[in-house]
């Protein structure tokens, strides 16, 4: 047993089960022990590699297409850049790099980085050198337009689950069986935030609710319904969720969730719906598999281009990278994109209106 064990599981036997979401919350952000605060996860030896990782190509359209809704804005003197969970900084240093030669871009950004990892918060900084930026473990935001990113951001926020049991829910915890800990599930109770979900589920079904996650894309959706701007959403989920999707990954393979608490990360799938309700007054996009999004942005183009400077195994690398990115049997399909934007105006490039 683990340090961070010991403390959930003489947690547990004081005050009861845990929810899934604040099994979540001590297992990735425990000021000691916590899964974020304490290491570098990304990249082949770390746990998961993100989209940027992967290639230069995905920050850089990304960049782009901010870039390009920020014009059909009018050019507006002052707004926020932000990031949501930046990673290494990778896709914030690809934007930035891409958008350089679009006139008053960079001079009107101000750059906010939301990190809570202090390992991340410090290969961020030499990632953006010389580029100026805040970073804050929260969204701060000031009155001026919001252009934001949050890639693989919203999957790692805590989520419970419930399970359908007639007309009402059970909600999965996490309990003690002896000395380890094992999933458990709750009385029977009404839960008027999931009576939306009588409509689609039947008995034993399974649906994930995330209040973090839905807090946050209220936040973004009132003020870019207030001050203009636009967010892109790119994450692994649905337009809805259904479905046990809390999963733990140890060096790029899944492992038990419950087993060696703090040293593996802990995801869930997205439910976008969620998102584009609680983003309200907000416009949303139509929600866009990351293949078909990249490619209406041009990526085959773009890798096309920088392939004829490669050869030999960086060239073999590089179409790899292109195939990891926008396959159907790769992130093509199982990565979504969303935009949030206000009412009335324009989806950013490469994603249509929602219905």
């Amino acid at each position: 047993m683990n340090p961070l064990e010991a403390i959930i599981t003489r947690q547990i036997a004081a005050t009861g089960p845990l929810t899934l979401a604040d099994y979540m919350s001590i297992c990735l952000q425990h000021a000691e022990h916590g899964y974020y605060t304490t290491r570098d996860p990304l990249g082949t030896a770390g746990d998961f590699t993100t989209a940027p990782e992967i290639s230069q190509m995905f920050g850089e359209l990304l960049g782009l297409s901010l870039a390009q809704t920020w014009l059909e804005a009018g050019s507006p003197e002052r707004f926020t850049l932000a990031e949501l969970g930046p990673g290494r900084g990778t896709l914030m240093a690809d934007l930035l790099r891409a958008t350089r030669g679009v006139a008053g871009f960079h001079s009107a950004a101000e750059v906010l980085m939301v990190e809570s990892s202090p390992v991340l918060s410090a290969r961020q900084q030499e990632a953006l050198l010389p580029h100026r930026a805040t970073w804050s473990s929260q969204l701060d935001l000031t009155g001026q337009p919001l252009f934001l990113i949050a890639n693989e951001f919203f999957d790692a926020l805590p989520v419970r689950q419930f399970i359908r049991d007639g007309d009402n829910w059970r909600e999965r915890v996490i309990g003690l069986e002896g000395d380890s800990l094992a999933f458990g599930l709750t009385e029977v109770s009404d839960y008027s935030f999931l009576t939306h979900r009588l409509a689609d589920t039947q008995d034993g079904d399974i649906v994930e609710h995330s209040a973090p996650s839905q807090a946050i894309a209220a936040q973004i959706g009132q003020h870019i319904a207030r001050h203009g701007g636009v967010a892109l959403l790119v994450d692994y989920g649905d337009w809805r969720s259904k479905g046990d999707t809390f999963q733990a990954l140890k060096a790029h393979e899944k492992v038990s969730p419950l087993h060696n608490a703090g040293a593996a990360d802990l995801t869930a799938h997205v439910d976008f719906e969620a998102l584009a309700l609680a983003a309200s007054p907000a416009a949303s996009s139509a929600l866009t598999p990351q293949g078909v999004f990249l490619e209406r942005l041009g990526i085959t183009q773009r890798a096309q281009a920088l392939a004829s400077k490669l050869s030999g195994a960086a060239l073999e690398s590089h179409i790899a990278a292109h195939r990891r990115l926008t396959h159907p049997e790769e992130m093509g399909t199982l990565f979504k994109v969303m935009a949030l934007y206000q009412s009335g105006a324009t989806p950013p490039a490469g994603l249509n209106h929602g219905t």
